[in-house]
């Protein structure tokens, strides 16, 4: 039996958006029109997104504005997941796409920019052919029950902890 699954990155490791790109390349190779929506990350310069803008059949949007600090959300962050969340319920119902990539939308749920219960309906919904990949820390309990399959990112080490910054081609 084949089916579209709905994979979920999550976890507070390192690691989620990179399998998620990860599995775009591996479904690019086998010839998937792939969308990539980033909904937290702002930055148009970085490595993932210059290769992805490379590769025909590949679309990529970066609707965030960058990472979110404290208990407020700014009315500008709110709008971009707005469009974020706007661009993957098109993207999903469009039957152009074989894998779309939700990335760090689990922030925008937790947060309330994304309704919870209509990403579950809009997953329920989807064409049968439609993989969706979902990253971001904090998975609520509701979406991993969801998800075909869970993979859960474990921070063990990180070189931050001594002082050693984000680096381009690693990081970013």
């Amino acid at each position: 039996m084949k089916k579209g699954l709905v994979i979920l990155y999550t976890g507070r490791g390192k690691g989620k958006t990179t399998a998620a790109l990860g599995l775009a390349l591996r479904a690019w190779g086998h010839g998937f029109q792939v969308c990539v929506i980033q909904f937290i990350k702002g930055r148009q310069d970085t490595g993932e997104a210059a290769a992805l803008r490379r590769l025909q059949g590949v679309d990529l949007h970066v609707t965030g504005r960058g990472f979110l600090f404290g208990p407020e959300t700014p009315e500008s962050d709110r709008a971009a997941a707005a469009e974020g969340w706007r661009l993957a319920r098109e993207r999903m119902a469009s039957g152009r796409y074989r894998l779309l990539v939700l990335d760090e939308i689990t922030y925008a749920v937790n947060r309330g920019m994304v309704d919870l219960q209509e990403l579950l309906g809009c997953l329920e919904k989807r064409d049968g052919r439609l993989h969706v990949v979902i990253t971001g820390r904090d998975a609520p309990s509701s979406l991993v029950e969801a998800a075909d399959l869970v993979t859960e990112m474990r921070e063990v080490k990180h070189p931050l902890s001594r002082g050693v910054k984000a680096q381009a081609g690693i990081e970013f």
